[in-house]
């Protein structure tokens, strides 16, 4: 298994018990009406769970699996996997951080934008690097 692919499902398995301590802690909040802090929780949530978990998995799992791109570049640029990521968890957990906190300052509204670019960055570099091992046989 590639030095990459490791990183990203060991990423994915972190944001995925993250995910399933958050939801447990919004289950807790709807039955016992915790801090509003909580409730802020709910995007995070199921952005840890679908960028941080699904996603990434896809994109570790695609990186090994598809059909290599050439004989000297099996995977595509390495460089370019290897950016997209950082640029994908660098904005998750600046989103992960942020969201909650967006009603305190407009510092953390931005703080998400910036994380939503960097992730729409980072789905878009994995398409272009894994564009050209989607192929007939």
């Amino acid at each position: 298994m590639p030095t990459l692919t490791r990183w990203f499902v060991k990423a994915a398995l972190i944001y995925f018990v993250a995910s399933l301590l958050i939801g447990f802690l919004l289950a807790l909040n709807s039955i016992f009406n915790l801090q509003s802090f909580v409730f802020g929780l709910s995007p995070v949530y199921f952005h840890l769970l679908m960028v941080g978990w699904i996603t990434q998995l896809i994109f570790g799992v695609a990186h090994w699996m598809f059909p290599k791109y050439s004989k000297e570049k099996p995977r595509g640029d390495d460089r370019l996997s290897w950016i997209t990521y950082w640029t994908l968890n660098v904005g998750l957990i600046m989103r992960a951080i942020a969201e909650p906190l967006i009603s305190e300052s407009i510092v953390f509204g931005w703080a998400v934008a910036v994380s939503s670019v960097l992730q729409m960055i980072a789905g878009w570099l994995f398409v272009i690097n894994t564009w050209g091992r989607v192929k007939e046989k």
